[in-house]
């Protein structure tokens, strides 16, 4: 009997069994191979913008992704470095190696259970889930079961005329657990997304392409230190042109893409290379970024051409870039269709609202990317303990974090295509950014024994220095008479000396992202004001609950329309109910009015 078991051992599924086990619960980690562990199966990297915020918040609540990158990192880069802090993406390149061995080692001192196998089959009794059944034959007890089953569930794969069951190169899907969901009327449908060939870097001609250097700061994506700094690579920058896109042109006709042959949607902000040149036909040419994918290891990512073209084409096509005429492919790139299930049938929890105390994390929500599924995965594991052992309940609300907004982003509206954290989801992006995730998260985590009593204590010595950073602002900015407190001005905006500010604070706030924070605090304190006056306006509409069940149909002056677009995002309270795509503001008044009335 577990209190918690977690089936699939990707980011998402890593990051629940590890938030599970840190709130008290026996946890299971259910997976084909130990080979599974954080293994990236696409880009080796973590973070960017949008997505780095996600991976500091994580780590703010004791997940696993930052401090792995941290070891792994042989490349570091904040992007948008020349514009405001709050659209900043930390992100870092990882050695592939070295990041599986990072949480491996770290599920290894969770105290979580392994289990090798595969899941044939989720045992319900009641409407409520109490287990799985193994393919082998053995029966697993749990009050809780987390699937994050990534792009596995029901999954096929695409390379020109070529199609084979799995879930990714060199591993099988799911395929008996992905009959037994449609069965249960769980799945909603299925998705795309894809990958690029690797090459073969001794073949790649570098002098030829713009080399993207580290940076020279020592940052860390997580709150914890560094100790070994890895020796840090370059990456490149080169570009598709006319010849390589009639190459692509030329293939088209034999693309699973556009042959009909691939119904699922693909990510709209990580298209393939031959969606790219089909829809931007008036490109003369795309960027691609190579990346390395390890120190001991002459594989490089080429970041922009992710394809499913027959692997012939796919060579044609490298060989027409500027320094890879010469290049040799070591693994032609693939696609991956998958089930996934509607999100919008999941509570705040990630708990299924149909099935007690079945929690979806991860690609199985119609998201894309490592740093989503985490922080689902963190989110789904926090919640699953906390319905097998009676814990409080972990919600994060969008005003507070993006792990928030994207949990309402999926819950409320749902999705259409892979979903793909951006910071311009956000309508508090000012608040929520990547330098402060501790200061918004950490006594939250604190409060619900999130944090190993190690990350408990760095977490309050940050929220320590951050007071002496503040402290130390205001004295420097009182002697420069810069109204620092005073909402109607922006002093530090006005101050052209902002580095002297930094320093001064730097000075007396031991080692961190503190300084920075109360300075970029400082600078967008008018519009920090105005945003918390709105939070407090959203607070008072969340007060307005909706009853679970609640009957939209006897909403006086309703449209079918509206009802039907309500029952189907289940909104917990009106301020959800605001956000339910095409619900007008009459029909809230209209709603609002009947809670009312109900209450009174």
């Amino acid at each position: 009997m577990f209190d918690v078991l977690v089936i699939g051992a990707g980011h998402s599924g890593c990051e629940a069994a590890c938030a599970a086990a840190r709130r008290g619960a026996r946890v299971g980690l259910l997976t084909f191979s130990a080979a599974d562990l954080g293994k990236m199966s696409c880009n080796p990297s973590i973070g960017g913008v949008g997505k780095g915020h996600l991976a500091r918040e994580v780590d703010a609540m004791g997940g696993l992704m930052a401090e792995a990158a941290d070891r792994a990192a042989i490349h570091r880069r904040i992007l948008n470095a020349s514009k405001g802090s709050a659209v900043r993406g930390p992100r870092v390149q990882a050695d592939r190696k070295l990041y599986h061995r990072a949480i491996s080692e770290k599920i290894g001192d969770s105290g979580v259970t392994m289990i090798f196998g595969e899941v044939v089959s989720l045992r319900l009794t009641g409407g409520a889930v109490v287990g799985v059944e193994l393919a082998d034959g053995p029966l697993i007890d749990a009050r809780s079961v987390v699937l994050a089953t990534g792009t596995f569930l029901g999954a096929t794969m695409f390379r020109g005329d070529e199609r084979w069951s799995g879930g990714r190169q060199g591993d099988k899907a799911a395929s008996a657990l992905a009959a037994q969901i449609r069965e249960l009327g769980l799945a909603q449908g299925r998705l795309k997304t894809g990958t690029p060939p690797r090459l073969d870097g001794r073949t790649i001609d570098w002098s030829r392409m713009t080399p993207q250097p580290s940076d020279r700061d020592a940052w860390t994506m997580a709150l914890a230190p560094n100790s070994a700094r890895l020796p840090q690579l370059a990456c490149a920058v080169t570009r598709t042109n006319e010849q390589s896109h009639d190459v692509i042109r030329a293939g088209l006709g034999r693309s699973p893409l556009f042959a009909g042959a691939i119904e699922g949607r693909g990510p709209r902000y990580c298209p393939s290379i031959e969606d790219k040149v089909h829809r931007f036909g008036d490109r003369d040419g795309h960027q691609i970024f190579l990346e390395p994918e390890g120190l001991d290891s002459h594989l490089i990512y080429p970041n922009g051409i992710s394809t499913s073209l027959p692997t012939d084409v796919q060579v044609d096509l490298v060989r027409t870039i500027n320094g890879m005429e010469r290049v040799e492919i070591v693994q032609p790139g693939y696609a991956v269709e998958y089930e996934y299930a509607d999100p919008r049938r999941l509570g705040p929890t990630l708990e299924h609202r149909e099935v007690q105390g079945l929690f979806f994390a991860g690609q199985l929500n119609g998201t894309t990317g490592y740093e989503e599924a985490a922080a689902q995965g963190l989110v789904a594991g926090l919640n699953a303990a906390a319905a097998a052992i009676e814990l409080p309940r972990a919600l994060f609300d969008r005003g507070d974090s993006y792990i928030g907004v994207m949990v309402d982003d999926l819950t409320i509206q749902g999705v259409s295509e892979p979903y793909r954290m951006l910071t311009a989801r956000s309508e508090y992006r000012l608040h929520l950014r990547a330098d402060n995730a501790v200061s918004r998260l950490g006594p939250m985590a604190i409060e619900l024994g999130a944090l190993t009593q190690e990350q408990r204590a760095r977490v309050q010595g940050h929220l320590e220095a951050k007071q002496l950073a503040e402290t130390a602002l205001a004295e420097q900015a009182t002697g420069q008479h810069l109204g620092l407190h005073d909402p109607g001005r922006r002093p530090l905006a006005d101050w052209a000396r902002r580095e002297d500010a930094l320093a001064a604070v730097r000075a007396r706030v031991p080692a961190g992202m503190a300084a920075d924070e109360a300075v970029a605090d400082a600078i967008y304190a008018p519009y920090l004001t105005r945003q918390r006056d709105e939070l407090a306006a959203r607070t008072r509409d969340r007060a307005v609950a909706i009853p679970n069940l609640f009957n939209f149909g006897r909403v006086p002056g309703l449209s079918s329309e509206m009802r039907e677009r309500l029952e189907a995002a289940g909104p917990a309270d009106l301020d959800q109910a605001a956000r339910v795509p095409g619900v007008t503001p009459a029909a809230l008044s209209a709603l609002h009015f009947a809670l009312v009335r109900a209450a009174a």
